[in-house]
């Protein structure tokens, strides 16, 4: 008879992306090691265990520092929203610096870890403690010169916090060839979790990986985090599954005769549109419309600027009649201006998914994503996009890029080439008419919907972008002068038609 299978317990971190690549958090009543070299964030995510547990889950918690005070983590963690000294005050979190001298352990002899057993036990028992965060294992045994007592007191220390049945995060600093110094904490830890923190081409990047997890399917990828004011955040694994659903609601493009070119009303909402072009073709201009529509719908909107300031893009776009102020003004719009090379890819991932998560915009607008290019390789590029496409339609958000097509990359090509995650492709280009050069678009493709086959001559006006009445002949479409002076012909002409039908 088939028998159920039963799941290992399981604790949540209170960190989603986190808890998600866990499989739904740490081993329940288990220890949990979590190690990698300094300034990689590990007793700030052992920290927020137990802030998240305490205001989250009820559940509170123990942190026995071995390295920082009670007054210097209270101030350490202010910085990414904790208020620290509040949980204490309310017996949620215990905090205990247990100072140890090597020199000390040296005189007095032997040295086992009974002593801090009973301190442990008795700050367990005076709050209810479910939770217990040791930092640093490192300090804990700096003064044991024996490593067979050393491996001794590790596994009764981990025994000991099975017996009590807390689920506890022992941090411990990355070892030469091993994952901690001792090299032994991860054959007797139920869950292993290594932080690393690198730096390529001057651009740091922090990122995590679930070593081992006993009893537990988990993701095994790298995967980025962010450390800023609201604590840590991590790209979740289930942004990058196709489970996203298919809007039939339609939103407008702003621009009335462009909406007409896609079947007479819009982008789908969730999609996800590119407008690429040549240097001054109105990328911008067109995405500034979609913008402003959307602002007078009273939708939100996330707009990523990656070359020019909030000051010059509101300038520039107020040249065309299009002013976002107001929108700024009443929270509708949010504008982040930053060069790429502030963070690497996996950095702004993990720093875009949170802004947005904050936000919670109904339309993300990133101005030009080929920027990226410059930091790492097309491929590399790619992957960041593919997640970041995968995580807004997940999420139901209607995105917009523009792309800077350069040379003969206007022709259907795209420095990022993620031409296969978009759904609507608009296309605009300069062409050269009897000395001049036209702005025109066209639609390479929109899926799902009836859309115009036409290239459509536009022009940048103080009303902004308008699309000019389509005329052609065998030669192709024709602009401006040229076409100017095929419908005089063509007045002319039928003016002597109905002249010869009166006269006959």
């Amino acid at each position: 008879m088939f028998q159920p299978v039963k799941l290992l317990p399981k604790t949540a971190i209170g960190i989603e992306g986190l808890d998600e690549i866990l499989g739904g958090g740490l081993p329940l009543g288990r220890p949990t090691l979590v190690c990698g070299n300094a300034g990689c964030g590990k007793t700030l995510l052992a920290m927020e265990f137990l802030v998240r547990g305490a205001t989250q889950f009820d559940e509170p918690g123990v942190f026995m520092a071995f390295e920082e005070t009670e007054h210097d983590l209270i101030q350490n963690v202010a910085s990414l929203g904790f208020d620290l000294k509040d949980l204490i005050a309310r017996k949620k979190i215990l905090v205990d610096f247990v100072h140890i001298a090597r020199e000390e352990i040296q005189e007095t002899g032997e040295y086992d870890l009974e002593g801090l057993f009973i301190r442990l036990d008795h700050a367990i028992n005076s709050i209810g403690a479910k939770r217990v965060v040791l930092d640093t294992v490192e300090t804990l045994f700096s003064g044991l010169p024996n490593p067979l007592i050393l491996r001794a007191e590790l596994r009764r220390l981990f025994h000991w916090l099975k017996s009590k049945g807390v689920t506890a995060i022992i941090t411990g600093e990355r070892g030469e060839g091993s994952l901690t110094r001792h090299g032994l904490e991860e054959y007797v830890s139920d869950c292993v979790i290594l932080l690393d923190h690198r730096v390529t081409e001057q651009i740091s990047t922090r990122r995590l990986r679930v070593v081992k997890y006993r009893g537990s399917t988990h993701g095994t990828n790298e995967y980025p985090f962010l450390i800023d004011e609201n604590g840590i955040t991590v790209m979740p694994i289930t942004s990058l599954r196709l489970q996203h659903t298919a809007s039939v609601k339609r939103v407008s493009t702003g621009i009335p005769q462009l909406d007409f070119m896609l079947g007479g009303k819009g982008y789908y909402c969730g999609s996800t549109v590119m407008v690429s072009g040549t240097p001054g073709s109105g990328k911008s201009s067109i995405a500034a419309h979609f913008t402003e529509a959307a602002i007078m719908r009273g939708e939100r909107v996330f707009y990523f600027a990656f070359e020019e300031s909030f000051d010059q893009f509101m300038r520039n776009m107020r040249s065309i009649g299009i002013d976002l102020q107001p929108g700024m003004e009443n929270g509708l719009l949010r504008f982040d201006a930053a060069r790429p090379s502030m963070y690497g890819l996996e950095m702004h991932l993990a720093k875009t998914y949170n802004s947005i998560n904050q936000f919670q915009p109904n339309i993300v607008v990133m101005d030009p994503i080929n920027a990226f290019v410059s930091l790492e390789n097309g491929i590399g590029v790619k992957a960041m996009m593919v997640r970041l496409v995968d995580f807004l339609k997940g999420k139901g958000i209607t995105a917009l890029f523009t792309n800077l097509a350069t040379g003969d990359s206007y022709l259907e090509h795209n420095d990022v080439d993620i031409s296969s995650l978009i759904d609507t492709w608009l296309q605009l280009r300069h062409m050269e008419m009897d000395g001049k050069l036209n702005r025109c678009m066209y639609i390479i493709k929109s899926r799902g919907m009836a859309h115009s086959n036409q290239i459509r001559e536009f022009i940048l006006t103080e009303q902004g972008i308008e699309l000019v009445d389509v005329c052609s002949e065998s030669r192709g479409v024709l602009t401006e002068s040229v076409r100017l002076e095929q419908e005089a012909k063509d007045q002319s002409a039928k003016l002597m038609h109905r002249q010869e039908l009166e006269h006959s």
